[in-house]
């Protein structure tokens, strides 16, 4: 079976237009990128963050996934919880609830100590469009399908995407 590295785009592939980018050209093990676009995050018009220093994460398959300098979060609106997971290819990560529902589940997460080829996000924290609205460059995203992946699929990306039906082989 042929492996998706990001080395060649599959033939099920979207072709990306101008000014677009294809998930399928991303490698595989995922690379940091960094990113003077302007991210803003919020909730029912609460600012969670906003940023020109993010960095996307890109991966074969998956639309990016923005990570927000500390520094630009708005740590009062979040509260640190005690779950964990762990990623392969960036180590730990912790997450967050907004601190007016704790109870409503993880809506940000950060990898505190990542491994060193992921040095760059250190303390930076993510934000799960299906459940906060994040903007890149005042476009809405739209969140990646699955309810466990947390990309950001603006109109600069083309899929398909990890996560949509059928996808579970790649």
């Amino acid at each position: 079976m042929w492996q998706y590295t990001g080395d060649r785009r599959p033939d099920f592939a979207a072709t990306p237009g101008p000014d677009q980018e294809s998930v399928w050209d991303y490698p595989r093990p995922p690379r940091v990128v960094a990113s003077d676009e302007l991210v803003d995050v919020s909730i029912g018009g609460i600012p969670l963050a906003s940023s020109r220093s993010s960095h996307r994460v890109l991966e074969t398959a998956h639309p990016p996934t923005y990570y927000i300098p500390a520094r630009d979060v708005n740590w009062q609106a979040l509260r640190d919880m005690e779950r964990q997971t762990f990623c392969e290819w960036k180590g730990t990560a912790n997450y967050f609830s907004l601190a007016r529902n704790p109870a409503s589940g993880p809506v940000a997460w950060q990898y505190r100590h990542p491994v060193s080829s992921f040095a760059a996000i250190d303390g930076h924290v993510s934000f799960y469009p299906a459940l906060v609205c994040c903007e890149v460059n005042g476009e809405r995203v739209q969140p990646q399908p699955g309810a466990f992946y947390g990309g950001w699929i603006t109109q600069r990306v083309v899929g398909p995407f990890k996560g949509e039906p059928g996808t579970g082989h790649w």
